[in-house]
């Protein structure tokens, strides 16, 4: 029995990332053709759908860490997969204003290679067991550069909403109600800004330690 459930969850967790993995070498691919054919400004319309998809699939990662499907930590997995989430759903698609920037551009590319490599990676080790140790030596190193380019690209589109939130006031809910509660976006894209002052840095240097660990390993075996 344990033989058999060990093999459904290799099963799933391989089609799981290789379909991911695919949803994100479209975003990659649409990507890269918008930029060729016409211009920055019409990468998220080219990106949109398998940028949803392939962004909000990873929810399933946060529930792959609570029932021990995977060994990644939840408080590692969350906070990434739920500030982009954020500008996916709350930002991008919420406020079309933004979509035409160029930040747009440079954050779906770093996204998208990212991942392909990252789900690529685990698909490899599902299948096989095991990665090559030149697709390991990506996962663990194009973080360096990726991962700045992609946090930038996010604060700032961040930041270019607050205006478009402020005039909207999209999301809001004001006193009088029912709940008798109120919530203004515009305080709670500040506070999820200023959740990125410690937050990155230390996301960082926890993929620096995950790194010097997995490769120092590496050259020992």
């Amino acid at each position: 029995m344990a033989g058999f459930l060990s093999l459904l969850r290799r099963v799933y967790l391989s089609l799981y990332n290789w379909t991911v993995c695919f949803g994100w070498m479209q975003v990659l691919y649409f990507a890269v053709k918008t930029l060729k054919e016409s211009s920055y400004e019409n990468v998220y319309d080219g990106v949109e759908k398998p940028l949803l998809l392939a962004q909000t699939a990873a929810v399933l990662e946060i529930f792959h860490g609570l029932i021990g499907l995977v060994r990644s930590p939840v408080t590692a997995t969350l906070p990434q997969i739920g500030s982009r989430l954020y500008v996916t759903w709350g930002v991008l698609y919420s406020f079309p204003e933004t979509r035409t920037h160029f930040l747009v551009s440079s954050l779906v590319i770093s996204w998208a290679i990212t991942e392909i490599i990252r789900y690529s990676f685990f698909g490899v080790k599902e299948v096989f067991g095991s990665a090559p140790s030149w697709l390991q030596w990506l996962r663990y190193s194009t973080f360096l550069m990726l991962y700045p380019t992609g946090i930038t690209s996010e604060v700032g589109l961040i930041y270019i909403a607050l205006a478009y939130i402020m005039s909207s006031e999209k999301y809001c809910l004001r006193m009088p109600n029912k709940l008798n509660f109120s919530f203004d976006y515009y305080y709670g894209a500040l506070a999820i800004l200023g959740i990125y002052v410690p937050g990155s840095p230390h996301m960082y240097s926890y993929m620096l330690g995950q790194r010097k660990k997995v490769l120092s390993r590496s050259k020992k075996d």
